[in-house]
């Protein structure tokens, strides 16, 4: 089995260890997409959206954004997030 790194870029003079988490058997209940407000990042999400409506008609897909990609997510807006979701897919696009 290959090793798996996963790299932060947010600071590197301290390395956080972190593991991945084990993906489910399968997509139920809320699923979060969070555009960064990166530009092109909603035509990404626009097509994402339309493709998991398709294959999971049973989901509910709730679409937010961050007020800017230069900042973490306000406090508030994580909190909504974590509290109304499954699962959360966040658009990165240039």
């Amino acid at each position: 089995m290959a090793m798996l790194s996963i790299l932060d870029p947010t600071d590197e003079r301290v390395p956080v260890s972190r593991q991945i988490t084990p993906r489910p058997k399968q997509i139920t209940g809320n699923v979060a997409l969070l555009d960064i407000s990166k530009p092109r990042g909603n035509v990404l999400l626009d097509r994402l959206e339309e493709t998991l409506s398709q294959r999971l008609p049973d989901v509910n897909i709730t679409r937010y954004a961050k007020p800017t990609f230069s900042k973490p997510a306000p406090e508030a807006l994580r909190q909504q997030i974590q509290a109304n979701s499954d699962f959360v897919i966040e658009a990165l696009a240039d």
